[in-house]
């Protein structure tokens, strides 16, 4: 069977009322996503990624005035249906005054504002959008909305359950080459034994089911598990509810090879076990 045809969303709205942020939302969810994209090559883009990444690919484009005399192309483009693909436009808007002080606190210009004030730029701005509002299919008004509630609103909208889900990786290393950078969460298993001393466990690794067992048999380890991973479950349902859909767990040993390998691969198991989307990596494995 052909693969489905994924979504074309294309965003646009007054500067300052959120647009690349609901881009980068927007890209969270999975979109393949251009930032100021001339209209005229919205075929394009879509052709380059049909062929390069399959159909099924949903894409964002962000459309705005900076693209001047392209912008007039938006309808053209949109109402000829040549994409193939369902095609959603996105608005956004906010009252002068917020917008104003959204400029103001970017120290920005508006595009349009030219020689004159700021407000004038956001009147023009809005003349030139009358029509392309009126023709949106979702308008989404972000006077009132902060940040983490306006990716609420277009996660709503736009996210599939399978995006919607929180994305955890929990990753294994080794301290002598150092924590992970991006990590949520680091956790030390430099307490339990280490199959470095057992003579016939220290070319293997965490993945191996004899260092396996060594490590994770432990009572230790298993208090540890029983009592560690409950606490990740709890901070991820609040990831969830504040917008983040990632989390980085590392777990450390002294080389990364043996206790961080076994311990994330059971971390990383009894996530699964509970519906998180979760995966185990090793950054130091091979190292040694």
């Amino acid at each position: 069977m052909e693969p489905t045809p994924g979504e074309l969303v294309i965003v646009t709205g007054m500067t300052g009322a959120g647009r690349s942020t609901a881009a980068k939302e927007l890209e969270d969810l999975g979109f393949f996503v251009v930032d100021n994209l001339p209209p005229t090559l919205v075929r394009d883009v879509v052709r380059l990624v049909d062929d390069s990444r399959g159909i099924a690919e949903p894409i964002a484009v962000v459309v705005d005035v900076r693209s001047g005399s392209f912008f007039a192309s938006l309808q053209a483009n949109r109402h000829q249906g040549v994409t193939g693909r369902p095609t959603t436009l996105l608005f956004l808007e906010a009252n002068d005054d917020v917008l104003v002080r959204r400029q103001e606190a970017a120290r920005r210009p508006h595009p349009l504002q030219g020689s004159g004030r700021l407000l004038h730029g956001l009147q023009r701005e809005r003349e030139v959008l009358a029509e392309v509002r009126a023709d949106a299919d979702v308008i989404v008004d972000t006077t009132n909305l902060n940040v983490h509630q306006l990716t609420d609103r277009i996660s709503e909208q736009f996210g599939s359950p399978e995006a919607l889900k929180l994305k955890v990786t929990v990753v294994s290393f080794g301290f002598k080459y150092g924590i992970p950078v991006d990590a949520d969460f680091v956790a030390d298993m430099r307490f339990l034994p280490n199959p470095h001393w057992v003579p016939e466990l220290r070319p293997r690794t965490g993945r191996d089911e004899e260092v396996a067992d060594y490590v994770k048999k432990r009572p230790a380890a298993q208090t540890f598990l029983d009592q560690y991973v409950p606490v990740l479950e709890n901070v991820a349902s609040g990831y969830l509810t504040e917008g983040k859909r990632f989390m980085t767990i590392a777990i450390g040993c002294t080389g990364g090879k043996h206790r961080s390998v076994a311990m994330s691969e059971e971390i990383a198991a009894r996530l699964r076990e509970h519906g998180f989307d979760t995966q185990a990596s090793h950054r130091d494995l091979g190292r040694e």
